[in-house]
């Protein structure tokens, strides 16, 4: 008896492992905490060298990408549905990196890695709602570079103000809906297993793994969710384009195919970068995944994109250019 009533003491004992708490594994919920691995196996110099590195890319991207939300909204000679969907887009990405690169920041100074139960849920929502929002807005832009080209007469007709306003409002609640839906997906079960997060975010393929009971369910409804929300504007933007390459093949003039191919390659460079990150990420068995894998396509998509999408917008556009220097060349004078 004596026995007996040791083992429930010890069951229903309350433990704690590097900041996590528990409770009973019989009695639901366990994990209220949990570690996030990120680089902290890495040495101090490594760490202190990763800091100095994605405190600059952060400090670029968050500049490059405010500068082109200010010039696209403030400069009338961008006020063209292209540009209205490119300074949304530099927003997203904005959104994107606040949400996860300033805590890995904190992570690589301080050796406390421990976040609560509700800022992961929080942070795995925004990264779904803006991910998915941005996968859209993606589409849309291709739509937009389809009509432009292939219906040049009809361009100011058909994308008009009010349609862009509702195509970007489209990608936003999709994105907001969406998210809801994969939240419930990743935090449906209890946790009670291993509460150390093998990334630098909370990113809900690792979080689902670490969940009581079988997580194969909640992985299929995000495996198939994944192909709606990447595969379905995919099929737009390779359509789109496809319409697109057979109306420049048609075209007598070489300087009017290379001004329109320079027009779409750089959203096509965009759209490669960010969804072949988000297909290994979230499309890939998990079995083929491991914290080597996960970590570079997380960093692809979550600070490198964004850094380079205006970058290759402002590099391969002379409209953009131009409204760069005029707007520093306003600040210079301000």
């Amino acid at each position: 008896m004596e026995k007996v009533k040791s083992l429930d003491i010890v069951t229903s004992t309350v433990t704690k492992n590097q900041g996590s708490k528990t409770v009973d594994l019989r009695n639901g919920s366990t994990v209220t905490e949990f570690i996030l691995v990120g680089f902290e196996q890495s040495s101090s110099s490594t760490q202190a060298l990763l800091f100095v590195l994605f405190l600059a890319l952060y400090s670029l991207a968050m500049a490059m990408n405010g500068l082109i939300i200010f010039i696209t909204w403030t400069d009338p000679r961008l006020n063209s549905p292209m540009y209205f969907f490119l300074g949304h887009l530099s927003f997203l990405d904005v959104c994107f990196i606040t949400t996860t690169i300033p805590q890995m920041l904190i992570h690589l100074v301080v050796k406390n890695h421990i976040v609560s139960f509700v800022s992961c849920l929080t942070q795995m929502y925004l990264v779904f709602c803006v991910g998915v929002a941005e996968c859209i807005l993606l589409a849309f832009m291709a739509y937009d570079r389809y009509v432009a080209i292939c219906h040049p007469l009809s361009y100011a007709q058909i994308m008009s103000r009010q349609v862009c306003v509702k195509l970007v409002s489209a990608a936003w609640l999709f994105g907001l809906i969406n998210g809801i839906f994969l939240e419930y997906m990743s935090f449906r079960n209890p946790f009670c297993r291993d509460n150390h997060i093998e990334n630098f975010f909370c990113e809900a393929p690792i979080v689902i793994a670490l969940s009581c009971g079988d997580p194969q369910f909640s992985l299929r409804m995000i495996f198939a969710d994944a192909i709606v929300v990447l595969l379905s504007p995919m099929v737009l933007i390779v359509i789109s384009y496809a319409r697109i390459l057979a109306s420049i093949l048609g075209r007598a003039s070489s300087s009017g195919r290379g001004k329109t191919f320079s027009t779409c390659a750089s959203h096509l460079t965009v759209v490669i970068f960010f969804y072949t990150s988000a297909m290994f990420s979230y499309m890939n068995p998990r079995s083929t995944h491991g914290p080597d894998k996960d970590k570079p396509f997380s960093l692809l998509y979550t600070i490198i994109t964004p850094m380079c999408n205006p970058i290759i917008y402002s590099f391969r556009n002379k409209e953009m250019k131009g409204a760069m220097v005029r707007a520093l060349w306003r600040t210079s004078l301000a």
